[in-house]
């Protein structure tokens, strides 16, 4: 890979961040989305908004009965990493430490982000999925209740047709038979 220029770039730019923290822009996820909030908080160094945002996100009412139990764990974590880079990011004397010892810092920091978004990533696919599985619920009883119509259409039909159908169908015959003996017997002379 090619060494990225950057031109006119500040160090507080957004570009620059995304550099910085190593990780690939689509990471961020869609714009309205919790993980595009919380990264971009951290990155431009809002840790306490983005702990606050977390925790408002955890004790938001879902529409899922086991969605908090299911994230409280990746919710717990996400407020660790933050605070641990919040740490690594604002550690005293980092000047004063070898350059070793800085990448070392630069690259657990690095790590630490890169787990932040793994966590992020894990709590919207726990919604999305149980999104899923309430949408899959919904269709399961639309197709109970549409079969139990259908069942309940051809049984009233079936029985319909062998009381009613099968009754006048008795009745057309019997009369048939009995006028068909008649014109016989009439011929006959009997």
């Amino acid at each position: 890979m090619g060494e990225l220029k950057m031109e006119g770039a500040s160090a507080s730019s957004p570009i620059k961040k995304v550099i910085d923290f190593g990780i690939d822009p689509g990471d961020y996820g869609k714009s309205d989305s919790l993980r595009y909030l919380i990264l971009s908080q951290v990155a431009e160094e809002k840790y306490e908004k983005s702990i606050e945002d977390l925790r408002a996100f955890y004790r938001k009412e879902s529409e899922y009965p086991t969605f908090k139990v299911k994230i409280e764990r990746f919710v717990n974590h996400s407020i660790d990493l933050i605070f641990a880079i919040k740490a690594k990011k604002t550690f005293p004397g980092v000047k004063q430490l070898t350059r070793a010892k800085q990448q070392e810092l630069r690259d657990r920091f690095k790590d630490h982000f890169k787990e932040l978004v793994y966590m992020l990533k894990k709590i919207e696919k726990i919604e999305r999925d149980l999104s899923i599985e309430d949408a899959r619920s919904t269709i399961y009883v639309i197709r109970a209740f549409w079969i139990s119509f259908v069942a309940i259409m051809t049984t009233w039909f079936i029985m319909e047709t062998f009381q009613g159908l099968a009754m006048t169908s008795f009745v057309v015959i019997t009369d048939t038979a009995e006028k068909i003996m008649d014109f016989i017997i009439s011929k006959i002379g009997l």
